[in-house]
């Protein structure tokens, strides 16, 4: 027997016993495999992100003596920055919601709102422990080439992260009353 036909007919047996573990062939998923549903249609405020959250990506970082930020190159930076999915545009600058000519099709288009988009896309909305916006900075059970940023999770910074996560609205820019202080307009944490 050549070593074509002896790998071959390895092949056609492993594929063989593969379909008998799952039912269906070899290359297809069991039957009983379901992708559930996503638990909501909601999405994050991108007021709050732009108020609350993005300034946290500029400010000075804290012990160590480091002057840099978690935008900066070297870490979040979508220019330069090696720190995986979420990449922030540092000069992104706050888009008037207030002004008729910004439809969400303009906001969409701005660098605010590319670094909402990468923002969330390091969340589970809604969990903000099982989210890496909150997790990373934190070190919670998991690495941040970073190091640990929050000292805990009462820090100012990690309770507006934890508040944006835990508070969808039924589209990204829905009114968001109840995410600001209606005397002060302050950033809500609780």
């Amino acid at each position: 027997m050549s070593l074509r036909t002896t790998t071959s007919t390895l092949l056609v047996a492993a594929a063989a016993a593969l379909a008998g573990c799952g039912g269906g062939s070899a290359l297809d998923n069991a039957p009983t495999i379901a992708n559930p549903a996503g638990s909501s249609n909601k999405k994050l405020s991108f007021a709050y992100f732009q108020k609350c959250i993005d300034p946290i990506f500029l400010a000075q970082l804290s012990g160590g003596g480091s002057t840099n930020t978690c935008a900066g190159s070297g870490c979040h930076d979508t220019v330069n920055g090696t720190g995986g999915a979420l990449r922030v545009i540092p000069g992104a600058t706050a888009v008037d919601l207030t002004n008729p000519t910004n439809t969400a099709d303009v906001v969409r288009q701005t660098d605010m709102y590319k670094n909402y988009y990468s923002s969330q896309g390091v969340t589970v909305i809604g969990t903000p422990t099982q989210s890496r916006l909150f997790q990373k900075p934190l070190l919670l059970n998991v690495l941040h080439g970073g190091g640990q940023i929050f000292a805990s999770q009462q820090d100012p910074n990690a309770m507006l992260i934890a508040y944006w996560i835990e508070h969808p609205l039924p589209d990204e820019f829905s009114p968001s009353d109840g995410l600001f202080d209606s005397a002060t307009g302050a950033c809500n944490t609780q």
